[in-house]
């Protein structure tokens, strides 16, 4: 695949990012044929990233049932994540759980709170929130890039499977 369809494809896996996609594409000396290469040459990317790229990278991500998901402007894969987490199905009490955790976790960590949601509930996704709360910058900017490898896993698996059915 050329360099082109191959960002097309791959630039929305780590979320308004298509810059690791490129790098992947670029940077690649064997063969992104199959999900295993694909997914390591991707994180190798972002883990070999400034730590002002990884922090970009972590503050293009949305936060959880916030603004953006109540006006409809997440991208494809995060509305069906935060969906899939029922987080489109919150009360008022916990829209406003989720917006107390998204505003102090913004001002605590200087980038949003990013939870990989596949097979996690809103239940289990404020306890995390109240957990990681309590975390140094240094131990959630390690864990958010975690998280975010996660998704990327989780939509790399997505598309393959899509692509092999």
């Amino acid at each position: 695949m050329s360099r082109d369809e191959f960002v097309k494809h791959f630039g929305g896996i780590y979320e308004h990012s298509a810059w690791v996609a490129e790098q992947a594409y670029d940077h690649a000396s064997s063969g992104l044929n199959d999900i295993d290469s694909l997914t390591q040459s991707l994180r190798d990317v972002v883990d070999a990233a400034s730590h002002e790229q990884q922090l970009a990278l972590l503050r293009a991500h949305p936060d959880l049932a916030g603004k953006a998901a109540l006006q409809g402007e997440l991208t494809d894969a995060s509305t069906s994540e935060q969906a899939g987490a029922g987080l489109d199905q919150c009360t008022p009490e916990e829209l406003e759980c989720f917006k107390h955790f998204n505003e102090s976790y913004l001002s605590r960590f200087d980038f949003p709170f990013i939870m990989a949601v596949k097979g996690a509930n809103r239940h289990l996704i404020l306890a995390a929130f109240e957990k990681r709360l309590t975390n140094s910058r240094d131990v959630e900017f390690k864990t958010a890039l975690e998280e975010v490898h996660k998704i990327a896993g989780f939509r790399l698996a997505a598309w393959f499977e899509e692509e092999h059915s």
